[in-house]
């Protein structure tokens, strides 16, 4: 199944649009073993998503202990519920195939995030595998993404534009087969109502609508799509880490199931299960 209808048969049968970010760290977790912890959270949870996003770097900081908990982590989620890699990689051509070899072949993600910055031919070998699908990032959720991404560019003698829409504007050039998205940030829903407009029909991936503080109302508001979905809501701490001691599957449950109940009070054609 490719990662579109993956993605829209777990929001129809999850009735929702929550993605829970997998991102262990060892000093917030009340077990140790990230395993155990990360199979407790999937288990808690499962039938409150329409995803999960395993963040590499979380794994990557652990040395292979790391890479070999991530891979087990994969075995727990159920092969209905589409999982976005979170690597954020952008490099040359020939770089650029390695790491989709590792992403899509080695750890089988159904979809990854990239780095725009080098170019359509850093995206490429991405784009071959077929059924699977990028997040190119545009406008990033942290403050400083402003640094970069809200310089103004020229615009095809159209005058300037901040960088994050010619960002939007040249992926929904190259989007023509379901298997492109964007990532917006929920703490800056102005810049995700423009990015709307620019993409009406393309999937964007919003983080930070939970430790970080986005406007989740907003986010919805500006970034729904026709048909009331096109969004993956994506939260990792306030989940994970909704308890520090031994309840945490119970109480990361609780907080998956508030949100995302609170996303369906606020999309139309929308009931919750």
């Amino acid at each position: 199944m490719s990662f579109p209808d993956k993605l829209a048969s777990a929001v129809a049968i999850n009735q929702s649009l929550l993605c829970v970010g997998l991102d262990p760290q060892p000093e917030l977790m009340p077990v140790k073993d990230v395993v155990r912890f990360n199979r407790a959270i999937i288990e808690a949870t499962q039938d409150l998503v329409c995803a999960y996003k395993p963040n590499l770097a979380f794994y990557e900081a652990l040395g292979l202990t790391g890479l070999k908990a991530l891979e087990k982590t994969l075995s727990f989620i159920p092969p209905h519920i589409p999982v976005i890699g979170d690597a954020k990689r952008g490099d040359v051509g020939h770089s650029a195939q390695a790491y989709a070899r590792a992403l899509f072949d080695g750890f089988g993600f159904d979809a990854v995030t990239l780095n725009p910055y080098l170019g359509y031919d850093s995206i490429e070998p991405f784009l071959s595998y077929t059924g699977r699908a990028v997040f190119l990032l545009c406008r990033t959720s942290n403050p400083g993404g402003a640094d970069i991404q809200c310089l103004q560019v020229s615009s095809e003698g159209k005058g300037s534009v901040p960088l994050y829409l010619a960002v939007a504007k040249r992926l929904a050039e190259w989007a023509g087969n379901g298997n492109m998205g964007l990532v917006v940030g929920a703490t800056y829903p102005e810049e995700l109502r423009q990015v709307r407009r620019l993409c009406p029909t393309l999937p964007i991936l919003v983080p930070g609508i939970g430790a970080q503080g986005g406007d989740l109302e907003l986010s919805l508001h500006y970034g729904l799509d026709t048909s009331g979905a096109g969004l993956i809501l994506t939260s990792s701490r306030a989940i994970i880490y909704a308890s520090h001691t031994r309840d945490f599957p119970q109480q990361a449950r609780l907080a998956a199931l508030e949100l995302r109940e609170q996303i369906n009070s606020l999309r139309p054609h929308s009931s919750s299960t």
